[in-house]
């Protein structure tokens, strides 16, 4: 059985992506800033220390093995430039360390046990999955500086990640979702006016959480090997490279 670590699985993708792998026979460890439920870890990733108590759990629920770390928890919240120094320092800080920081923590926790684990009898020593965002490449609102710099960097390290460890069976992919239909971009497309945002994406309309979680579950039990380091765009062509 395929064991996953998958951050910020309460709600929207996480919620979904976790469904649709335990639907495919996947242990799911899922992780959330406060538990509801026995089989999601609390860690709140503001806390530099939460990377690592969240790794060495899931690590001890999963018998000491783990073959996929989804990086999927992250924070969007409007950070004005009109706000005080600090209050603007802090937001910034805030999004960086969840979107960015404590998932190049999990993701170093992960190469050093899957470098310790070697490939063996799979095609791979483990993968890493990284939910990023079409703001990596597009950029966002002029009150999301801090959300698209910390996109952009997750999706270098996932560059950075499959160019330095392909050698040691270690495999990277990273997705970059346009708008989903979840609450955090449901919040963010009223604020800029609701359904006149949609003209934007030819498709006509935002991705289902059951669109990108069909993506990352295909990116961690499908993807052939020659796939990584991959990125992935998902955005009704909104953005097209």
């Amino acid at each position: 059985m395929t064991s996953i670590l998958l951050t910020g699985s309460s709600r929207g993708i996480g919620a979904a992506a976790r469904s649709l792998l335990e639907q495919r026979g996947a242990r799911v460890i899922g992780h959330a800033t406060s538990a509801a439920d026995t089989g999601t870890i609390a860690a709140d990733f503001r806390d530099p220390l939460a990377a690592q108590m969240l790794w060495d759990e899931a690590l001890e629920r999963a018998g000491g093995q783990i073959d996929v770390l989804i990086n999927n928890a992250g924070l969007f919240e409007a950070n004005r430039i009109e706000r005080s120094d600090i209050e603007w320092l802090d937001a910034w800080e805030d999004t960086l360390r969840i979107n960015l920081t404590a998932a190049a923590q999990l993701a170093r926790f992960a190469v050093r046990h899957f470098e310790e684990r070697g490939i063996g009898e799979q095609s791979a020593a483990g993968r890493i999955v990284h939910v990023a965002s079409r703001a990596a490449y597009r950029g966002d609102s002029p009150a999301h500086w801090h959300y698209a710099a910390a996109k952009g960097g997750m999706v270098a390290m996932h560059k950075t990640i499959a160019r330095g460890y392909g050698a040691h069976g270690i495999l990277s992919f990273a997705i970059t979702p346009g708008f989903t239909d979840t609450s955090m971009a449901g919040d963010y497309l009223e604020s800029r006016g609701g359904a006149g945002l949609l003209a934007d994406i030819p498709l006509g309309r935002v991705a289902e959480p059951e669109e990108i979680a069909k993506i990352i579950a295909f990116c961690a039990l499908d993807a052939p090997p020659s796939m990584t380091g991959a990125v992935i765009d998902a955005n009704g062509a909104s953005f097209v490279r």
